[in-house]
């Protein structure tokens, strides 16, 4: 019977039971549990699936990894000055740093639920999964085990961003990072996640979801950069609550993986709230980003911007479909919602589906996506001055994303975010775009 157990699919095998946990953590596993079998898998008729490729959602085999050995011996490599470093590889912790200020607590969340179990429980997995993904949210509600918490004070300025990798490591493996983030009155703090995986990971899944909690004039920054090896799919569930005069920024990379769908929530809750949602993605060869938002306009003298550029080459797909929601008592709202698509290959494509649902007045709301190739014109002026039509393109291409990397604000961050695109557009020379 064991046998048998241990070559069921994470589609199949009830989760185990948690040592250790407080019961209200254990009653959310059998709950997430019991959603996930009771809810359907995405078919190709539900509009929340338009344009997706239900091919790649493949499990069969796929499960949950033995116990990581060692430390740090997973590639990765982040930033020179931080305030603190965990690394999971397959979920298990193998590196943990921290200069946190005093009273932020900034650890590993199955620490956490040992030590402050209320305040986990206040804010974990709190918002509903509304994007499509509620079964696979509901899956990792079922089998996280750990991730990070962290909780800054009001009045508390983290200044320097904390990381946390998440290392994908063995064929056929599951991993649920989790990232918990909450920001008290006044205070500010940016975290950078980052999700990637050795070169010999095969049909393996990242099932991640991050909770973001700013409270009143708080200042929140979160970085999602996802570098995973061609083999392996993601999907990642972002629900961001901005209180009252509080601003949070959310910015994802996609420069890896076959199949990554994101899903991000940003619920503007208190008057004089403000978000940015912003992504950068590059595609090449048959990858596909499939990317889902939703603006949602609770309070009045809200503001929200996002925006989304795509960078598409070979025969790489994208979709975007957005939605901004202004409630009734919102009035004074301001929001926008930008999805750019530059074609580096007559077989990319691009979906787009922007939208807006308003219900109170005084608003302004503006929403909109183009899909275009380089222009003759920009390839004339750079060829003119001695650059050669390969690198010509790919300046150009590279700075189609600076306008995205360069609202993040944060000099580090934009250099850290460069880095790895740069990379990625170095490779794409290598190749032959």
């Amino acid at each position: 019977m064991t046998a048998i157990l241990e070559q069921m699919s994470i589609l199949e095998r009830k989760p185990e039971s948690l040592a250790g946990v407080p019961e209200w953590f254990s009653e959310s596993r059998a709950e997430g549990w019991r959603q996930f079998l009771e809810l359907p898998m995405p078919a190709r008729k539900n509009e929340k699936w338009r344009f997706a490729s239900l091919g790649n959602l493949q499990f069969e085999g796929v499960m949950v990894p033995p116990e990581a050995k060692g430390e740090g011996h997973y590639g990765a490599k982040g930033l020179e000055v931080r305030a603190a470093r965990f690394g999971f590889v397959n979920d298990t912790l193998v590196e943990s740093e921290s200069h946190v200020p005093e009273g932020v607590i900034c650890m590993p969340l199955r620490q956490a639920l040992e030590e402050h179990s209320e305040l986990v429980r206040e804010h974990f997995m709190r918002q509903e999964t509304t994007l499509g993904s509620a079964k696979f949210s509901a899956l990792h509600r079922a089998n996280v085990s750990t991730g990070m918490f962290i909780h800054v004070p009001a009045g508390v300025v983290v200044e320097d961003p904390i990381e946390v990798f998440h290392w994908l490591e063995g064929e056929n493996v599951v991993a649920f990072p989790h990232t918990l983030v909450v920001v008290g009155e006044n205070a500010k703090v940016s975290v950078v996640d980052y999700f990637q995986s050795d070169s010999k990971v095969k049909g393996s899944w990242a099932i991640a979801v991050n909770d973001l909690a700013a409270a009143e004039g708080a200042q929140l920054t979160y970085l999602a950069l996802q570098d995973l090896c061609e083999e392996a799919r993601m999907i990642q569930v972002n629900n961001t609550v901005v209180g009252k005069d509080a601003t949070a920024k959310a910015f994802i990379l996609n420069a890896g993986a076959s199949w990554a769908r994101q899903e991000s929530l940003s619920r503007l809750a208190g008057t004089g709230s403000h978000s940015d949602m912003l992504s950068v993605s590059i595609g090449r060869e048959g990858q596909e980003y499939d990317q889902r938002t939703f603006q949602h306009h609770a309070s009045p003298h809200s503001y929200s911007d996002l925006l989304y550029k795509n960078t598409l080459y070979d025969k790489s797909r994208t979709v975007f479909s957005g939605v901004i929601l202004v409630d009734k008592e919102a009035h004074y709202t301001d929001a926008y919602q930008t999805c750019r698509n530059l074609m580096m290959s007559g077989e990319a494509e691009a979906n787009s589906m922007p939208g807006l649902e308003i219900n109170a007045d005084q608003v302004k709301c503006s929403h909109g996506s183009t899909s275009s190739s380089i222009a003759d014109g920009e390839l004339f002026y750079l060829e003119a001055r001695g650059i050669p039509p390969r690198e010509a393109r790919q300046l150009i291409a590279q700075g189609f994303s600076v306008e995205v990397i360069s609202r993040l604000g944060n000099e580090a961050l934009e250099a850290l975010v460069l880095s790895f695109a740069s990379r990625e557009f170095d490779r794409l020379v290598g190749m032959g775009n």
